[in-house]
């Protein structure tokens, strides 16, 4: 009785580890390819699963991450005949965990190798300063070649970076001439066109001067002439304010001369008096008695006072 109820808990125990045993988490992001009796059977994706003892065993864990390889430099020919390394980086991940566990026996290998010679092909079409500058199409010619080849594993190649170009040493040195070349001539260019432009805004400076110089002598002229004609009319004004005064002082004279009880003869003598001062003066214009015949009969009155006097 008592065989028989430790037996009974050993394979109780047994059982117990042998389920405990066939509980399998998948975490986040795998897969699990299931076999039963060799055969394919099941993919399990995130969560818990139950596999049969015995009959059932995991076939491979598959990590459905994006992945990425960096592959060692290849060497490649160009169809100049120029050999140079070139190494890659692949960006790849797993879409159909059944087919990259029976599609390939080593996909690392098969990537890099698939690489390696979809690379030459491609290079292989290109010369070397066509290769040197069409990175971008190469990456893109190889993504959709490597792409197509992977697929029946289960594979797909998101991007396909050329991460370094090697040319042989002496294209290397070639390449170096060449750019200092290239620098030595752009800089003579830059020379050569800011001599160029500062011989321009020198030009343009002296003609602004004589411009400004002219425009100076222009207006200094302009205000001379106005200076000039303003003292003209000024002086101009001087002489016939004098005038006016001198009419003025001999007609109050005259006025006075009549309140006084002066005779016709006496004021006429007075006006030619006056008469005659003005034309000793600096005065340009002299204004003359209108009547001409009265100062006629007053001369020769007056020669006719003298002839008596004499006598």
């Amino acid at each position: 009785m008592e065989g028989t109820l430790l037996l009974l808990i050993v394979v109780l125990i047994v059982v117990v580890l042998t389920i405990a045993r066939n509980i399998r988490i998948v975490p986040q992001a795998t897969c699990f390819v299931l076999e039963r009796l060799g055969a394919y059977r099941a993919t399990w994706g995130t969560g818990m699963h139950f596999k049969t003892p015995f009959i059932e065993r995991i076939a491979k864990k598959v990590d459905m991450k994006e992945q990425v390889v960096d592959f060692p430099p290849q060497p490649v020919i160009t169809k100049d005949n120029v050999t140079m390394q070139i190494d890659t980086v692949v960006f790849y991940q797993i879409t159909d965990p059944m087919l990259y566990t029976y599609g390939v026996a080593n996909p690392g290998v098969a990537i890099e190798t698939l690489s390696a010679t979809t690379l030459r092909n491609i290079i292989g079409d290109m010369e070397l300063d066509e290769t040197l500058t069409s990175r971008e199409i190469i990456n893109t010619k190889m993504r959709a070649s490597l792409d197509e080849a992977t697929d029946p594993w289960g594979i797909k190649v998101n991007r396909v970076e050329l991460k370094n170009i090697i040319p042989p040493a002496a294209i290397q040195q070639s390449m170096e001439k060449q750019m200092k070349a290239e620098r030595e001539r752009r800089e003579a260019i830059l020379k050569a066109e800011g001599e160029k432009k500062s011989t321009i805004l020198v030009a343009e400076g002296k003609k602004e001067s004589a411009i400004l110089d002219a425009q100076a002598e222009k207006e200094a002229a302009i205000l001379r002439a106005e200076a000039k004609r303003e003292a003209m009319v000024k002086e101009a004004e001087g002489q016939a304010e004098a005038v006016v005064k001198v009419q003025t002082a001999t007609a109050e004279g005259i006025r006075l001369l009549k309140a006084a009880g002066a005779d016709e003869a006496v004021l006429t003598l007075k006006s030619l008096e006056a008469l005659a001062k003005m034309a000793n003066g600096q005065a340009t214009k002299i204004i003359v008695p209108s009547d001409l015949q009265g100062l006629a009969s007053l001369a020769t009155s007056l020669k006719e006072i003298v002839k008596d006097e004499t006598k």
